[in-house]
């Protein structure tokens, strides 16, 4: 295994390279910050089964994504052609990453494609990634040691037969290990349950098996030895698995936390731009939710150049006493402009800045402008509220903002004497390409809950559907806040949860109330 820092990689990839990365048991927040880092570096990715799909979006837009999983009855390739996808890849001067779920060098077939890339020449680097074996059972609050209970372990195979005569593995060795953790191996547990027993092991010993480990649809079943496979059974799990044997595995009930968030297993759709996603996405999958994004919202620029030129002018001359922002959206298109002007945030000059909602306010600080006003709600009336106190007869307003935006905020400043000029920055369309999985899972009753973060998401969605809202109707809907509300009725359903806080943070607490009360 080579060793060497990113820098030094890039400056051999006139010869192409190879980075094994291990992309940790499921959960995408456990892989390791180098294997995202070369992730956003690679002209190539070369993925499992068993990789989270969300870890793709660390991805270049233009990155080549090869799907090379494996699952018991089908190959999308052969451990060949993946060995040589990898060298001709890194042959035509590319960046490779085998991305591969938990850790390449725990029965992750990393050492094979290791020395297919050494025989053929071609560098490479290993980042090792978080193992199922661990995490998987730290998930299900199984700790592998234990000062009072364990104070050794092994992680084996269960993929091997174990009544074959030539078994590889010693299970009489094995039965003597305070833990066994056997990966891949409910399919043969009660032949491995027996063999451990004959070889001296308890039958009472206790056991767990955990399915899909660290994800929101983990689930566990709980037994002993003797029980264990028709607990399994039973409880209809199935791979992928990790077993667990031995005495920790009583402390289960005393250390479960992950599956006590209260969304755990719970689906549920986020609306949002591709951009936006991953705030909610993440907030969702804290609580134990499996994020589902279906972006409903492109942003698409739609200002008039010499409008925009015009405002600006009046902008740096101080010609506005204020500018509102009602989305974050809205503030980052106009300081992308203000940047292509040979700007920053000094344009403002002695204008005032209002902003709808704690998200437009944080896009504000990180182009390094504060708010003067930012109303309790987070809405257009909130602001008209917050405002009523200001002086703004005869004086001009700037809002910039989407195409399609309500009258409300304009009608409503217009009334207090102000001069308002609206700039059209942007409009919310429909995705030219709809996420075809995302739709299918809802049309296909796998979504639990729908969340919606604006009145555009909503509107954008139906026309996704064609109109048809009967995949809605099966689900609890989620919206942000009144407006959002509104417009979900607007379209013959009925919001579920409507958040008081009209914040992402707001919004899932929101969903969590509702699930709590909800059985």
């Amino acid at each position: 295994m080579t060793q060497q820092d990113p820098q030094a990689a890039d400056r051999r990839n006139e010869a192409g390279f190879v980075y094994l990365v291990g992309a940790g048991p499921g959960d995408p927040e456990l892989i390791t910050v180098g294997g995202v880092a070369r992730l956003a570096g690679a002209d190539v990715v070369v993925y499992d089964r068993l990789a989270n799909p969300r870890l793709l979006s660390y991805a270049r837009p233009d990155a080549e994504l090869v799907y090379a999983g494996k699952a018991p009855d089908h190959h999308a390739l052969t451990q060949d052609e993946i060995n040589a996808l990898l060298i001709a890849r890194a042959r035509e001067g590319k960046r490779v990453v085998r991305l591969k779920g938990g850790d390449p060098f725990v029965f992750g077939r990393g050492g094979e494609e290791a020395q297919a890339l050494a025989a053929a020449g071609v560098p490479f680097d290993v980042l090792p990634g978080v193992t199922s074996a661990i995490a998987a059972p730290a998930y299900a609050g199984i700790p592998l040691t234990h000062r009072a209970l364990a104070s050794s372990f092994a992680v084996v195979t269960g993929h091997e037969d174990a009544e074959k005569d030539e078994s590889a593995i010693d299970w009489e060795k094995l039965a003597g290990i305070d833990t066994l953790v056997l990966l891949m191996g409910t399919a043969r547990l009660a032949d491995i349950a027996q063999r451990l027993i004959a070889c001296g092991r308890a039958p009472s010993t206790p056991a767990a098996v955990i399915e899909w480990g660290t994800l929101p649809r983990q689930r566990t079943a709980a037994g002993t030895l003797q029980t264990i496979a028709d607990d399994v059974h039973a409880a209809g799990i199935a791979p992928p698995a990790v077993t667990v044997i031995g005495e920790v595995a009583r402390l289960r009930e005393e250390l479960r936390w992950f599956d006590r968030r209260p969304l755990l297993g719970k689906r549920v759709l986020v609306t949002r731009t591709r951009r936006q996603a991953s705030e909610l996405a993440r907030a969702l999958a804290v609580q134990g939710a499996e994020p589902v994004e279906l972006p409903t919202i492109e942003i698409t620029p739609a200002v008039d150049e010499r409008r925009l030129a015009e405002t600006i002018t009046d902008l740096r001359s101080s010609a506005y006493g204020w500018v509102i922002f009602t989305s974050a959206n809205a503030v980052d298109l106009f300081a992308d402009h203000l940047r292509d002007a040979g700007l920053d945030a000094r344009a403002f000059g002695r204008a005032r800045i209002a902003a709808i909602g704690t998200g437009t306010a944080d896009a504000l600080a990180a182009r390094g402008l504060r708010p003067d006003v930012v109303p309790e709600r987070f809405v257009a009336e909130g602001l008209l509220e917050a405002m009523s106190a200001r002086v703004l007869r005869g004086v001009r307003v700037l809002l910039p903002r989407a195409e399609g935006a309500r009258e409300t905020l304009v009608e409503g400043l217009a009334e207090m004497g102000a001069r308002v000029e609206e700039l059209t920055l942007y409009r919310a369309s429909v995705p030219d390409r709809p996420d075809a999985e995302g739709l299918r899972r809802l049309r296909d009753g796998e979504i639990d809950i729908v969340t919606f973060a604006s009145s555009s998401a909503v509107r954008n969605l139906v026309t996704m559907l064609g109109g048809d809202v009967s995949p809605l109707r099966r689900t609890l809907i989620a919206a942000i806040g009144p407006v959002t509300a509104a417009t979900v009725r607007e379209a013959g359903l009925e919001p579920a949860v409507v958040a008081e806080e009209h914040t992402i943070e707001g919004l899932v607490r929101a969903i969590v109330g509702a699930a709590a009360r909800t059985p």
